[in-house]
C-alpha cells in the first residue's frame, strides 16, 4: 500500500528497534491512500523528544519544537520531522495549544488532528491506524472533522480555511455537520495571523477545484477576502459579459495556470467593478477606470495578508494593466515587451486570454491573444533590441555628438522607440544619423 522512502524506513526501524512504536502520519498517508506519491513525510512515535534524540545519536538532529515534542532528523539528506504522540488543550491564541501532554498510543495522538483523512497513521510493522474512518472518507471523497467539528475549529480557526483548501485540492465534498461548523465559526478567521491565512489561501487558489470552492463558500472566504462579496450577483449589463462579476472572476481564475501570483491577480482583477459601475441611457453598463480601482483594492488586500513584496508587486501590476490594449502587430508586441519585460508580458497575455474565456461571449478574441502569444515568441526568437542597453549607440557615443546630462537619457529612449518600430535601425551608423536629425529638430 505505502512504499516509504528508504530514510523513512530507516527511521521507523531505529525507533521500533529501540522499543518505541513509530508511524508515518498525516498528508503522506492520505496521499498514498489516494494513489499519489508523497513528497514529504512526518513521523510520530511513543518516544519522548530526548529519547528520539538518543535513538538518532550521531545523526544531525534539530530541536525543532521540544515543547510540542518535535525534533527534525536529517537522514541521507532527507529531513524527517518526528513528533511524540501527544494530546493538546486550550487554544487561547487560536493558534497554539496552551497545554501539551505526551501520550503513549497513536490513537490518542490521532484524536487531536483536524480531519479524518489526516488522522491516519501507517507503520510497516504495525499496519494502518485509522480510528476515525479516514480511509472510508477517502474512498467516499468526503472531508469530515475528527469528532466534534465545532471543537476542532474553535481550537484553531485556521482549520476552517485548511478544510476549504483540502477540498479545493482534492475535490472532496465537505460533510454536512462539518460544513455547518465552517459557516458558524467563519468569523473567527479574522482572528488568525495574516501570514497563516495567506499561506493557506494561496494553496487553496492553486487547487484543482478552487473555482468550485470559491463559488460555494464565498461567504466564508469573504471573511479574509471581503472584495469577493460585492462581486457576487453584480450584473454587468454589457454585451461583452454573460456572467455577474464574481462568476466571471471565477471562470477567469479557472483558466489561469496554478501559480499563486496569477491566481490571486485573476481573483482580484475586477474587484473594482462594483465601485466603477455606471449605466448609460441605453441601459448598457460601463466600468471606466476599474483597473485602477481594482489595483488599489489588490494592493490593500496583499498588504493585509502580509504577502511578500515581490508577490504583491506582481499581483498589483497585473491587475492594473490587465485591460490595456495590445494591437495585433509585431511593433505593438515589441513595445509591450520593452515596457513590461518578457515574464510580465507572458503573464499579462495569460490573464487576457483567460479574461476572454471568462466573459462567455466573443470566443473569437481567444484566437486574437493566441496570435499575440505567437508574435511574442517570434520577437524573442529574433533577439529584438528591447532596452537602451541593447542599442548600438551608447551614452558615450551620444556625448561625443554633443549631448550632456538628461539629454543623453532622453535621446536613448527616443532612439529605442525608433528601433522598436524598425529593428533594422539598430546600427551605430543609422542611430547616429537619427540622433543628429532629431537634435536639429529640437
Amino acid at each position: 500500500m505505502i512504499q516509504p522512502a528508504k530514510p523513512v524506513l530507516s527511521a521507523l526501524a531505529r525507533l521500533e528497534n529501540a522499543g518505541y512504536p513509530a508511524y508515518i502520519v498525516g498528508g503522506a498517508v492520505r496521499d498514498a491512500l489516494r494513489g499519489i506519491s508523497p513528497h514529504d513525510y512526518d513521523l510520530c512515535t511513543a518516544a519522548r523528544p530526548q529519547e528520539t534524540i538518543a535513538v538518532f545519536a550521531g545523526e544531525r538532529v534539530v530541536e525543532t519544537g521540544l515543547r510540542h515534542g518535535t525534533v527534525t532528523v536529517l537522514l541521507d539528506g532527507m529531513p524527517l520531522e518526528i513528533t511524540t504522540f501527544r494530546v493538546e488543550s486550550g487554544y487561547s491564541d487560536k493558534r497554539h495549544p496552551d497545554h501539551v501532554r505526551f501520550v503513549r498510543t497513536v490513537e490518542e495522538d490521532l484524536s487531536r488532528r483536524d480531519f479524518t483523512i489526516n488522522a491516519i497513521a501507517y507503520s510497516p510493522y504495525r499496519g494502518l491506524a485509522d480510528p476515525f474512518g479516514g480511509q472510508t472518507d477517502i474512498i467516499n471523497h468526503t472531508l469530515r472533522a475528527v469528532r466534534n467539528p465545532y471543537t476542532r475549529f474553535s481550537e484553531d480557526s485556521l482549520r476552517i480555511l485548511r478544510g476549504l483548501r483540502l477540498a479545493a485540492q482534492t475535490g472532496f465534498a465537505i460533510e454536512s455537520v462539518t460544513e455547518a461548523a465552517l459557516y458558524a465559526l467563519a468569523p473567527t478567521l479574522a482572528q488568525v495571523a495574516p501570514e497563516r491565512v495567506s499561506a493557506e489561501l494561496l494553496r487553496l487558489l492553486c487547487g484543482r477545484y478552487a473555482g468550485q470552492i470559491l463559488r460555494k463558500y464565498t461567504d466564508i472566504l469573504g471573511v479574509i477576502v471581503p472584495e469577493l462579496l460585492p462581486m457576487r450577483g453584480f450584473q454587468q449589463h454589457n454585451a461583452y459579459h454573460l456572467y455577474d462579476v464574481l462568476e466571471h472572476t471565477l471562470r477567469v481564475l479557472e483558466q489561469i495556470p496554478a501559480q499563486p501570483a496569477l491566481r490571486l491577480a485573476a481573483l482580484l482583477h475586477d474587484a473594482g467593478k462594483p465601485d466603477a459601475f455606471t449605466m448609460d441611457e441605453n441601459g448598457v453598463g460601463h466600468f471606466y477606470g476599474h483597473p485602477k480601482i481594482s489595483a488599489a483594492l489588490a494592493e490593500q488586500r496583499c498588504l493585509a495578508l502580509r504577502l511578500p513584496a515581490a508577490l504583491r508587486e506582481t499581483v498589483v501590476s497585473l491587475v492594473r494593466i490587465h485591460d490595456v490594449p495590445i494591437e495585433q502587430d509585431i511593433k505593438s508586441v515589441r513595445r509591450r515587451l520593452a515596457q513590461h519585460g518578457e515574464t510580465r508580458l507572458r503573464q499579462l497575455l495569460m490573464i487576457k486570454k483567460a479574461d476572454c474565456v471568462g466573459r462567455g461571449t466573443h470566443a473569437e478574441y481567444i484566437g486574437y491573444y493566441q496570435q499575440l502569444a505567437a508574435m511574442l515568441e517570434e520577437t524573442l526568437r529574433q533577439g529584438a533590441c528591447l532596452s537602451v542597453r541593447s542599442l548600438a549607440l551608447n551614452g558615450h557615443d551620444l556625448m561625443a555628438l554633443g549631448l550632456h546630462g538628461k539629454a543623453v537619457g532622453e535621446m536613448q529612449r527616443w532612439l529605442l522607440s525608433q528601433v522598436l518600430d524598425d529593428p533594422a535601425r539598430n546600427t551605430a551608423e543609422k542611430l547616429s544619423a537619427l540622433a543628429q536629425i532629431h537634435m536639429e529638430e529640437l
